[in-house]
């Protein structure tokens, strides 16, 4: 990184309007809110190290490879000093309807997060055209931008520059705009004035604990990934453990459950943002319809989506357990048996379960 021009970085005065600024052009270009941390995150590192020595990141190898980095942002980006957190909300006011989904075993259930544009290319292009802000006021500066691409402790970083508490449930939770959104972060060497950290409003509070359907959340901020169903329909490369398929129900992309039992989310201000609306009708989807998909209408459908991380396989391998979890209907049996011969192995197996589900009814 280099260091910003003029003398700004010297004048308290000027930072702190600076950071006033960047909160201001941070709501021009539609994030609710921004938030500035500095870069210490020494009790948050204690706790991921323990997480990941427990084994509960499962197969994500990821988390482990960078050491020191993850933990420390002026190492991940030498000459940090600061990081510009902001936030973006996706939630659509939709809960009773997502509550009606999962209670219907015909329909699938997307997270709410993923059934319109990813996010990552929405939040980054924003976040670089702050960036370009910031340096039209102060000339050239170091800086990177980050959305869930890079080992970075975005949640504690999030909680430091005020943008929320971390919840029972891991979610980052604010007071007006509950835990639908997203995080992005503005890694800068401008030593700007950092914010109050957010304290935590869970209380007695253990909703999320008990809604979970696997109960993944094995502690108050512990969320054990190997039973996440976040984890196992899109980040496990393989066959879902069986203890686990009658529980995911009809959920064949992520799952909201925790934050839907959130009552922090019950009254929480809602934004409309163009970019997450649903495409392809994917919160009332029939599930028999989208396992028809061929690869190409599933590769040409999620252009654009974060459902592609779970490539097609996955698609298949997530819908047969809902399938499996469905009423026993002759359009379930039919769209089942389509599939028995599948030339992939985790498909079939999936498929064999399902259909070993609905011989046992």
């Amino acid at each position: 990184m280099q260091a910003p021009a003029g003398p700004i970085a010297n004048d308290p005065a000027a930072l702190a309007a600076l950071a006033d600024r960047i909160r201001g052009w941070a709501r021009e270009l539609g994030f609710q809110q921004a938030g500035i941390a500095g870069v210490e995150l020494g009790e948050d590192a204690a706790h991921l190290r323990d997480w990941l020595a427990q084994g509960q990141h499962g197969r994500m190898e990821y988390m482990q490879r960078h050491g020191e980095r993850r933990e420390k942002p002026d190492l991940l980006v030498p000459g940090t000093l600061r990081v510009i957190s902001v936030r973006m909300d996706y939630g659509t006011g939709d809960d009773e309807a997502a509550w009606a989904t999962l209670a219907d075993g015909e329909r699938a259930y997307v997270a709410r997060y993923a059934l319109g544009r990813d996010y990552h290319k929405v939040l980054r292009n924003r976040l670089q055209k702050l960036a370009d802000r910031i340096a039209d006021a102060i000339g050239p500066f170091g800086h990177r931008v980050f959305t869930d691409s890079a080992p970075v402790l975005e949640r504690a970083l999030a909680r430091n520059a005020g943008l929320g508490w971390i919840g029972k449930n891991t979610c980052v939770i604010h007071r007006d705009g509950g835990s639908w959104f997203f995080l992005g972060e503005l890694f800068v060497d401008v030593p700007l004035p950092v914010d109050e950290a957010a304290t935590a409003h869970c209380g007695t509070c253990r909703r999320c604990l008990d809604v979970c359907p696997t109960q993944a959340i094995v502690a108050p901020n512990r969320v054990d990934a190997r039973r996440c169903i976040s984890y196992l329909t899109i980040e496990l490369d393989g066959p879902i453990p069986e203890e686990f398929r009658a529980a995911i129900g009809n959920r064949i992309f992520g799952c909201d459950d925790c934050q839907l039992a959130c009552p922090w989310n019950k009254f929480a201000r809602r934004y409309d943002e163009p970019d997450f609306r649903v495409r392809n009708d994917l919160d009332r989807a029939a599930l028999v319809d989208l396992f028809a998909w061929t690869e190409e209408e599933f590769l040409q459908r999620t252009e654009g989506s974060a459902i592609r991380r779970t490539g097609y396989r996955g698609w298949l391998r997530n819908i047969a357990v809902a399938l499996g979890n469905a009423p026993t209907t002759p359009a379930v049996l039919a769209a089942l048996d389509a599939r028995r011969e599948h030339p992939d192995e985790v498909v079939r197996d999936h498929v064999r379960w399902a259909l070993a589900r609905h011989d046992a009814e």
